[in-house]
């Protein structure tokens, strides 16, 4: 992921030029070698720069066509970033709906989000919400410590229990969009973290609150669920945030939420993995090519992942072992559950125009394994996929490396692309 910092975004919203200059400056200078799936335009611009909210749709816009003209659509989407502000009571999440004073630009966002199939940026702070309730919930809930069932956060409406309190943001947020008639729009938290220090009236930022919230965090997200109301929805999570600012104005709290000091060393003992070894296939979910799709359209995702996309497209060559059926629909299917999985932890998603759609089902058949499949970890059975991206480990290593390697790579890229640390995220998950 790359961002538009808030200081660009009025002269991109103003100007398709700029937007096409910045994304061939940005996006189409480094792909495919640098895995880039999306781009977030700002940041909390809603809440933070009310004025630039008639132009944050328009930036969109032309960023997105700047994509499209640049043939890179299918790999980039585009979203913006949003504050739980933006939403005017996220508890109980059933009933969260937006502040109404920003229901025309959200629903217009929401709109161009659905036709692109993109996704919803949403930077959720549990710790903020945790100060700001006085005490109405434990510490232990916005930890994603266990709760005894008298102190159990159950919503009064859905009888959904919440056993941590970022799911109930994420539930709200989504609740928040169907309140608005959109569905189908998932969301990613592009930002979300603790505070490891903070002032004399900050009791609970403290480097022990910080650890365990960020590895329960890991840990939870590692699971591949959604929260109760999306349970088949994974949450792709950024930590929050890579180094401290020193300068950053306001309470010493916000000055002090990096895992690292300068020096590269860890603020506290975080490992970005679980200390469990995940069982890939504990909620498999493959991408396959749409039934009834158009062909045209099929065919063109098919080119773009075999091609572009880098999906490993040995396995449905003549003569080898997913090649029969030799049709559109099942080639596709192979290429795009290829593509998928490699991309899905990073953000690569399962749509290709419109023509993929994702089954827990595994097409898998004969000795075609597709990959993710229980029986085959790289798919197909003769060709390994081609290095993409952060690799993980071969057959029978934990998934834990894999995020770690992840880490590394979004480190990497943070620095390659000289980013804004104090308006984006630190580490994917």
């Amino acid at each position: 992921m790359v961002s538009v910092t808030n200081e660009e975004v009025k002269t991109i919203g103003e100007s398709p030029s700029a937007a096409a200059d910045w994304i061939n400056k940005n996006v189409a200078a480094y792909v495919p070698t640098t895995n880039i799936t999306a781009i977030a335009v700002g940041s909390e611009v809603l809440t933070s720069l009310p004025n630039a909210s008639a132009v944050i749709l328009p930036a969109m816009n032309y960023l997105n066509k700047a994509l499209v003209a640049s043939n890179l659509n299918y790999l980039v989407k585009v979203s913006t970033p949003h504050s739980m502000d933006i939403i005017s009571r996220p508890f109980p999440p059933s009933t969260a709906t937006f502040n109404a004073t920003w229901n025309s630009t959200i629903y217009q966002i929401l709109q161009f989000l659905k036709n692109t199939n993109s996704f919803y940026m949403l930077n959720a702070y549990p710790y903020y919400e945790y100060v700001k309730s006085n005490g109405i919930f434990p510490l232990e809930y916005a930890l994603f410590k266990p709760l005894p069932s008298v102190k159990q956060i159950v919503d009064p409406n859905t009888l959904f229990h919440y056993s941590s309190m970022f799911d109930a943001l994420v539930d709200a947020a989504y609740n928040s969009i169907a309140a608005l008639n959109f569905s189908g729009i998932p969301i990613v938290v592009t930002e979300t973290g603790w505070p490891w220090s903070g002032g004399a009236n900050e009791p609970d930022a403290t480097a022990e609150n910080a650890e365990t919230y960020n590895k329960n965090l890991i840990r939870r997200v590692a699971n591949d669920s959604g929260p109760p109301s999306q349970p088949a929805i994974p949450i792709n999570t950024y930590i929050y945030e890579l180094f401290n600012e020193d300068n950053r104005a306001g309470p010493e709290s916000g000055r002090n939420w990096g895992v690292l000091f300068t020096n590269g060393t860890a603020v506290y003992d975080i490992k970005l993995s679980t200390s469990e070894s995940l069982d890939a296939n504990s909620s498999a979910v493959f991408c396959i090519a749409r039934p009834g799709a158009d062909e045209t359209s099929l065919q063109d995702g098919l080119n773009w992942a075999c091609g572009q996309g880098q999906a490993n497209c040995g396995p449905i060559q003549q003569g080898q072992p997913c090649y029969i059926p030799n049709t559109l629909q099942n080639h596709a299917s192979y290429a795009y559950n290829d593509y998928y999985q490699k991309m899905r932890s990073s953000g690569g998603t399962c749509d290709f125009g419109g023509t993929a759609t994702t089954t827990a089902v595994d097409p898998s058949y004969g000795s075609c394994r597709f990959t993710g499949s229980l029986n085959s970890s790289t798919g197909g059975g003769l060709f390994p996929p081609p290095a993409f991206g952060p690799v993980g480990p071969s057959s029978g290593s934990s998934q834990n490396l894999v995020h770690l390697g992840i880490v590394f790579a979004l480190f990497a890229a943070l620095i390659l692309f000289g980013m804004d640390v104090e308006h984006f995220v630190a580490l994917k998950l």
